[in-house]
């Protein structure tokens, strides 16, 4: 049995561990499903800090910047925190800043 001081500390080493990439992206809801995120990962279409990422394993940390594309969309965000579960839209201000500039995000649309 772990006392609660263990338990409580639990939140905190996430962020020095980090959180596995497919399942913040996911959390962030910046994609649909998990597997649509594994599967970006995958085929090298996200980038942490400049630098193409093939493991859907790879840890996040706060401060990294995640540059992505999916449908027509490119995403580039700045992680300000880890989410244990997906977080309602309402909330996803508090996982990450916005760096995507907004022309790049108009030629694509169109």
């Amino acid at each position: 049995m772990q006392d609660s001081a263990s338990q409580s500390s639990r939140p905190d080493n996430q962020h020095v561990d980090g959180q596995r990439l497919d399942k913040w992206i996911w959390c962030a809801r910046l994609v649909k499903t998990r597997t649509l995120a594994t599967s970006l990962v995958e085929a090298g279409k996200i980038r942490i800090n400049g630098e193409r990422v093939r493991k859907a394993s790879r840890r996040v940390r706060p401060g990294d910047v995640l540059t992505g594309a999916h449908g027509g969309r490119l995403w580039v965000v700045r992680v300000i925190d880890s989410a244990e579960r997906r977080v309602p839209p309402s909330a996803v201000a508090g996982l990450y800043e916005n760096l995507t500039p907004g022309s790049i995000t108009e030629r694509i649309r169109s």
